[in-house]
């Protein structure tokens, strides 16, 4: 059984440390980010001072943050990750962050003699309560094997992609396919139903045919139900689309859909509306069109 610190107990990683916890781990956390869940503490969770003594009294720690800014104050900042590591121990930053970045943290964490992976996630709040959650993965592959264990205690799809930030390249590559087929079947709905056609028969019909996706199964469910309780918020889409528009302004590459895409959501943030469901990005065409979805 591994000792593993977990910092970032949030939506996602309350339920990916409950399930180290129930396979027998020794979790711990740091006071210095979300004050931990009632059930983890029950379940054994401990509590540590800083990043840095997490880091000194566990051999593996594992990051679920926000966003890159967040990452590098718990590894760099004052009491922070580095300065608790030595050779042998293991960061493992399941956060969505800017790959750029990422190969710079985990160059200076190598510098240390510990390992580094960069392995977001998808699959949002169900994934993470159902084990399920795909895994992209950056690092070396005896890095890898060793998290190995643990990824399959979160979840099912675990691929070893490359080298430090190509675990991030590919969850930016996994948000332009999401968000853009969101805005896809948003634009589908809106046109169907203002033409008078039922927009729920119009799913069912399309879920029989190469139109059919996960995504029309359930995102198109919550625009004909109403159902926009997050699973995945509109501001960690946006958050995440900016990552792929900054990466694509670094490379020299142009992501003209994914910058509408985004202007979509910029609506929505404008109207109030980013605490939502990212498939609430409906409700920008519906602005538009002078007509709901129903």
């Amino acid at each position: 059984m591994a000792d593993i610190g977990f910092i970032g107990l949030g939506i996602m990683g309350t339920p990916m440390a409950r399930h180290l916890q129930d396979a027998g781990h020794d979790v711990s956390t740091s006071k210095f980010f979300i004050a931990p869940k009632q059930e983890l503490i029950d379940n054994g969770l401990k509590i540590v001072e800083s990043p840095k003594a997490l880091a000194e009294k566990t051999d593996i720690i594992i990051l679920m943050l926000p966003d890159t800014p967040e990452v590098k104050d718990v590894l760099f900042g004052e009491n922070g990750v580095v300065f608790g590591l030595k050779p042998g121990k293991l960061v493992i930053d399941m956060s969505s962050i800017s790959p750029i970045d990422t190969k710079e943290f985990a160059r200076k964490v190598r510098e240390t003699g510990s390992e580094y992976i960069d392995a977001p996630v998808s699959g949002g709040e169900v994934g993470a309560k159902n084990a399920s959650l795909s895994i992209m993965a950056g690092g070396t592959q005896s890095a890898f094997d060793r998290a190995l264990p643990l990824f399959k205690l979160m979840g099912k799809n675990i691929t070893l992609v490359g080298d430090c930030g190509d675990g991030q390249v590919t969850k930016v590559a996994n948000q332009i396919i999401v968000a853009l087929t969101i805005e896809a079947i948003s634009e589908a709905l809106v046109l169907a139903s203002k033409a008078g056609a039922n927009p729920a028969r119009v799913r069912e019909a399309l879920m029989g045919g190469f139109a059919s996706s996960r995504i029309l199964e359930l995102h198109g469910d919550r625009m004909i139900k109403r159902t926009f309780e997050p699973g995945f918020r509109i501001s960690l889409h946006q958050k995440d689309l900016n990552l792929a528009l900054q990466s694509a302004k670094t490379l020299g590459v142009s992501l003209p859909n994914t910058a509408s895409t985004q202007e979509l959501f910029n609506s929505c943030a404008a109207n109030g509306e980013s605490g939502l469901d990212h498939s609430g990005l409906v409700r920008a065409l519906e602005r538009i069109a002078n007509h709901e979805v129903a």
